[in-house]
């Protein structure tokens, strides 16, 4: 689905007015993300009906909020543009192995001849 930008204005008197507006809108289903500006609040949603959501918003606000422009979301095309980056992997030229020791178990002064120790 195609991301939305949709912009409202509603009095926001104090802090907890603000906090109530954040809360309200993250509270919708499908809200990416919020944005407080002065007066204005700033919702990005994927697919977020902007009617219900200002309803929602007079509702539990209880205050005027007026919707001011719905428009589709251009940023994530921009940023997908300039993030190309190729990744070079290289890997050690040396080959390692295990180093092999030579153990070498020295002879006792009865074992030479025969083999044989009895005769």
């Amino acid at each position: 689905m195609v991301q939305q930008k949709m912009v409202m204005r509603l009095s926001m008197a104090d802090a907890k007015k603000r906090a109530k507006a954040l809360r309200t809108a993250v509270s919708i289903h499908g809200v990416v993300s919020v944005k407080l500006e002065d007066d204005k609040i700033i919702v990005v949603g994927d697919g977020v009906d902007s009617v219900n959501l200002t309803k929602v918003m007079r509702k539990k606000m209880g205050s005027y909020v007026e919707l001011l422009s719905v428009a589709e979301e251009q940023e994530e095309e921009k940023k997908e543009e300039n993030t190309k980056v190729e990744a070079v992997v290289s890997w050690p030229n040396h080959v390692s192995f295990v180093p092999q020791y030579v153990y070498s178990i020295p002879e006792e002064p009865w074992s030479r001849g025969s083999g044989c120790i009895i005769l």
